[in-house]
């Protein structure tokens, strides 16, 4: 499996090239960044990093053994004990669980790391493997909304059966 790290300034080629390679992939199942996101690439990859340091989110990345990035995993809104996760793989990647173990293991990294209790999740109604994913990984459905204009589920997971006892070792997710 991948290493799950925090977002740092290095990772930016890597990251790049993850999005560019993946623009047409991710927007068959979530709206495209659109051309400005990737010619002001460094100066939204500054952004997120200072948003980080804020504490206000948290950006992870799944890096191979060859320092390639295969997906991103993140919590965002991060305040009163949640955060909003978002996800994304690499369509050379997707469909070997990679997703599945990613949100698994950032569950962990929330409640014994950032202190969380809840996540919250979204996705389309016609991204099966999405909601698949959250299925696998403990998210309740709670609701309907619209993302994107397009029809969407509402999701939330409790952390608790995540979280180290005081004094012990966090759990390998």
């Amino acid at each position: 499996m991948p290493e799950i790290e925090l977002l740092r300034p290095g990772h930016a080629p890597a990251l790049l090239a993850f999005e560019q390679d993946n623009r047409a992939y991710f927007a068959g199942s979530v709206p495209d960044r659109g051309d400005a996101y990737f010619a002001r690439f460094e100066e939204r990859h500054h952004a997120l990093l200072a948003e980080q340091e804020a504490g206000t989110c948290y950006f992870h990345v799944l890096v191979g053994t060859e320092g390639e990035v295969l997906g991103r995993v993140n919590l965002v809104d991060v305040a009163d004990g949640g955060a909003e996760l978002g996800y994304r793989i690499a369509e050379r990647a997707a469909g070997r669980g990679l997703a599945t173990w990613a949100v698994r293991e950032l569950c962990g990294i929330a409640a014994n790391t950032y202190g969380l209790t809840v996540l919250r999740a979204a996705t389309t109604l016609d991204n099966a493997a999405s909601r698949a994913v959250l299925a696998r990984s403990g998210f309740a459905v709670v609701g309907e909304r619209r993302l994107s204009g397009r029809p969407g589920l509402s999701y939330l997971r409790g952390l608790a059966d995540f979280t180290a006892p005081p004094g012990a070792p966090a759990a390998s997710y």
